[in-house]
C-alpha cells in the first residue's frame, strides 16, 4: 500500500482546508453555542463540491475516489470545522445519499442525487430505534405491502438530521419468521408523505450544529418504487456503510485531532510559568507527543480502508473494527490533554479544546459502540 498522495491530491487538500477556514471555520462558534444547524454552511459544502464529491459527474458530483473523499474530510477537521456540521455532512452523504447511488434504481438516482449532491435537500438514514441500537436485527418498524404501496409504522431514534431532512432512507421489517438479519428492507422517504413525522429534537452534550430527533411512521404509505434495492437485502445495505463509517465519517475526527495539537502547541510556547514557556516542561511536551501518536495512527487506519476501497478489496470487517474502536476510545486521551494543558482556559468556549473534548465523547459510542467493536475483533479472530 502506498499512501503517498498525488500533487492533484495534495493540492485538492489545501484547497479545502483555504476554503473552510475562510468560508465556515469563522462561523462555528455562534452556532455551536446556540445548537443549531449551519444551513448556510452546509450549502456551501454543496457549492464547493464536498456532499457529492464522489458521485458521478452526470448526477452532480466529481467521481472522486474513496481516498480523496477521506482527505476532504479530514482537510475540514483540520481547518476547524466542528464535529456537528462534519457529522450531519457524513449522515447526508454516505449514510443516506450513498444507499441511493449504490442501491438505487436509475430514476431515484436522477431525482435525489443532484439535489443532495448541491445541499438543497439534506438527507437522513433511518436505522436506530429505541430498543435497537447495536442491535440492529431487534429493529421493530415495519413495512406492510398493501396494493401496490408500503405502509411504514414504527419509530427511529437518535436520527442525525432528522429534524431538517428532506429526505430519508429508512430501513424496515418486511419479512417474517427469517433470521434476525433477514426480512429487512429500505425506502426512501420523502418530508412531507402523510404519516411521517418528526419528534423533538434531542438536546446533546457534544456534536450541537448537528440536529437529531425520532422520526415517527403512522400508517405512512409510500409508492412500491421507493422500496431500494430488492425486498429483503436492507440489512446487507447497512452493513456496507460500515466501509464508509470507518473512513470518511473518522476522517473529520482525526483532522480536527491535528487542528487541536496545532492549538496546544502554540499555546504551550506562549503561555509562561515559573518564568519559561509551559512547553519546556516534560509533563507537557508529553501530551503534545501523545496526540501526535494517536493522530498518525488513527491516519493510517482510516486511509488504508479508504485504499482497500478503492481497490475493490472486499472489507475487512476486523480492520474497520479496530478503526472504529482506536478512534473512538483512544481519543478520549489527547482530547483531554489538551483541555488540561490549556489549564482553566481550556474549560472556556472561547477555546476550541472545550468543542472538541465534547465532540470526541461520541466516537465510543454512535456508529457501534466500542464493546460492540471488540466483540467484532474476538468474534473475528
Amino acid at each position: 500500500m502506498d499512501f503517498a498522495l498525488t500533487e492533484e491530491q495534495k493540492i485538492f487538500r489545501d484547497q479545502v482546508i483555504r476554503f473552510a477556514t475562510r468560508e465556515i471555520a469563522p462561523r462555528v462558534r455562534d452556532h455551536e453555542l446556540r445548537g443549531d444547524f449551519d444551513v448556510q454552511s452546509f450549502r456551501k459544502l454543496g457549492d464547493f463540491g464536498i456532499l457529492g464529491l464522489h458521485f458521478p459527474e452526470e448526477l452532480g458530483g466529481s467521481s472522486a475516489d474513496v481516498v480523496t473523499t477521506v482527505i476532504a474530510g479530514e482537510a475540514l477537521g483540520e481547518a476547524g470545522v466542528d464535529g456537528g456540521l462534519t457529522l450531519s455532512y457524513g449522515a447526508h452523504t454516505f449514510l443516506c445519499a450513498d444507499t441511493i447511488l449504490a442501491h438505487g434504481t436509475d430514476e431515484q438516482r436522477r431525482r435525489y442525487l443532484p439535489k443532495l449532491a448541491t445541499g438543497d435537500w439534506v438527507g437522513c438514514m433511518g436505522l436506530t430505534e429505541p430498543d435497537a441500537g447495536s442491535d440492529v436485527a431487534a429493529m421493530r418498524t415495519r413495512a406492510e405491502k398493501r396494493n401496490g404501496s408500503y405502509v411504514l409504522n414504527g419509530t427511529k431514534m437518535f436520527i442525525t438530521n432528522g429534524p431538517v431532512a428532506d429526505v430519508a432512507v429508512v430501513y424496515a421489517r418486511t419479512g417474517t419468521g427469517e433470521k434476525r438479519s433477514g426480512g429487512v428492507s429500505a425506502f426512501v422517504v420523502d418530508r412531507g408523505t402523510p404519516g411521517f413525522s418528526v419528534g423533538k429534537r434531542l438536546v446533546k452534550m457534544g456534536v450541537r450544529t448537528s440536529p437529531t430527533s425520532e422520526l415517527i411512521f403512522e400508517d405512512c404509505t409510500i409508492p412500491e418504487e421507493n422500496l431500494i434495492g430488492q425486498e429483503g437485502a436492507g440489512f446487507l445495505m447497512a452493513m456496507r456503510t460500515v466501509e464508509w463509517d470507518r473512513s470518511a465519517l473518522l476522517a473529520p475526527f482525526v483532522g480536527g485531532m491535528n487542528y487541536v495539537l496545532k492549538k496546544s502547541a502554540r499555546y504551550a510556547l506562549e503561555r509562561r510559568q515559573f518564568g519559561r514557556p509551559i512547553a519546556d516542561f516534560q509533563a507537557v511536551k508529553h501530551k503534545l507527543a501523545d496526540m501526535k501518536i494517536f493522530i498518525e495512527a488513527a491516519r493510517s487506519l482510516c486511509y488504508r480502508i479508504a485504499w482497500c476501497k478503492d481497490e475493490g478489496k472486499p472489507l475487512n470487517h476486523l480492520e474497520a473494527a479496530i478503526a472504529k474502536l482506536f478512534v473512538g476510545d483512544w481519543s478520549l486521551g489527547p482530547a483531554n490533554d489538551a483541555v488540561v494543558l490549556h489549564g482553566g482556559y481550556g474549560y472556556c468556549h472561547e477555546y476550541e479544546v472545550e468543542r472538541y473534548f465534547r465532540d470526541s465523547r461520541l466516537a465510543p459510542i454512535g456508529g457501534g459502540t466500542s464493546e460492540i467493536q471488540k466483540m467484532i475483533i474476538s468474534k473475528l479472530l
